[in-house]
């Protein structure tokens, strides 16, 4: 048997015959299971963010016509354009009616958007769940 060694890698090839050994193998799947283990939470929590993107648009474009109803009526009782959906059909969007004249909307899906209640604005534009008390920051 002839041994050649390389002259730049100082590795000896059988034959002419060159690869990778198991150990450099391994190595490599453990730094591409590092890098995948630090990188898809950071992948979820921007979906996750995104998909509530699109909660918060569908809370405003309801509200914006909950308020254009308003300034034509004076209440919002009369108001029968409202959005029930958000404009990717992520959430579905219901409306409350508070007995002192305001409103309270509510996003609500069954995809998990990392929050842990449905997301709500109110007619005093008060945004829930607001990071407050253990509760994740939705808006």
């Amino acid at each position: 048997m002839s041994y050649v060694t390389h002259l730049t890698t100082g590795r000896f090839s059988h034959n002419g015959q060159r690869g990778f050994t198991l150990i450099e193998l391994m190595i490599v799947l453990v730094i591409i299971g590092i890098v995948a283990s630090i990188a898809y939470p950071s992948y979820t929590r921007y979906v996750q963010k995104s998909v509530r993107t699109d909660a918060h648009a569908g809370l405003m474009q309801a509200a914006s016509e909950l308020e254009r109803c308003y300034t034509r009526s004076y209440t919002y009782a009369s108001c029968n354009d409202v959005p029930t959906a958000s404009p990717d059909d992520n959430y579905n969007i219901t409306v409350d009616l508070d007995s002192g004249g305001g409103y309270t909307l509510t996003a609500s899906t069954e995809q998990n958007d990392g929050c842990s209640e449905n997301i709500t604005l109110t007619a005093l534009g008060e945004k829930r769940p607001n990071g407050s008390e253990g509760v994740p920051d939705c808006w």
